[in-house]
């Protein structure tokens, strides 16, 4: 369990040990299949308005590759945004991308789409995750970036977050603090799991 007095220090270590616990289950699981078991987990389970604009994310490294999902969003009529980071500090924002698309190189490695691409305001947000407990907190870099940008969505209307990962990356607490936003449901290969918001 984390300190909660003291939630900066007990995300750095868990960020190392999720790290690692991400790192030597990747390989094996996108080898077996877990993108297209996330793919058809979430597209039987979560609810997306008809026509709904989707972000999603480029993978890094042994991030949770979520292509697949995106390639059928796509097809079924979902503008899908990328993230692109515009500052420290500030939220993302999402231009549109569609599959083949040139990419270019972004903050922090990240591939996204030109500048002239359009912006994307997304009402589903498929996030990334080092680790997420059940009451739909997630761990991310550090960055706040996600937190940021869902409490700025939220605050125009209604967003979905979805939380995309592997059923390793489950933890019994993830850290957290004042700022940091829960997500509505968390998919992996094994199970697509919605929060029930009245808790915790």
């Amino acid at each position: 369990m984390f300190d909660p007095d003291n939630p900066i220090a007990a995300k750095r270590a868990l960020r190392a040990e999720a790290g690692a616990r991400r790192r030597d289950a990747a390989t094996g699981l996108l080898a077996a299949g877990a993108a297209e078991a996330v793919r058809d987990r979430f597209l039987a389970a979560v609810p997306l308005a008809e026509g709904a604009a989707v972000s999603g994310y480029w993978p890094l490294a042994d991030e949770f590759d979520p292509r697949p999902l995106l390639d059928r969003l796509h097809r079924a009529g979902h503008p899908i945004g990328l993230p692109v980071v515009v500052g420290r500090g500030l939220p993302l924002l999402f231009r549109r991308w569609h599959p083949g698309m040139g990419l270019i190189a972004g903050g922090f490695g990240v591939q996204v789409p030109p500048p002239e691409a359009p912006e994307v305001a997304p009402a589903v947000v498929l996030a990334p995750l080092l680790a997420f407990d059940r009451l739909g907190y997630r761990l991310g870099y550090g960055g706040g970036y996600y937190d940021r940008t869902l409490a700025k969505l939220g605050a125009a209307g209604a967003v979905l977050a979805v939380g995309l990962g592997f059923a390793c990356q489950e933890v019994a607490a993830v850290p957290r603090g004042p700022s940091d936003r829960r997500l509505d449901w968390i998919v992996t290969e094994q199970a697509a799991l919605r929060i029930d918001r009245r808790d915790g």
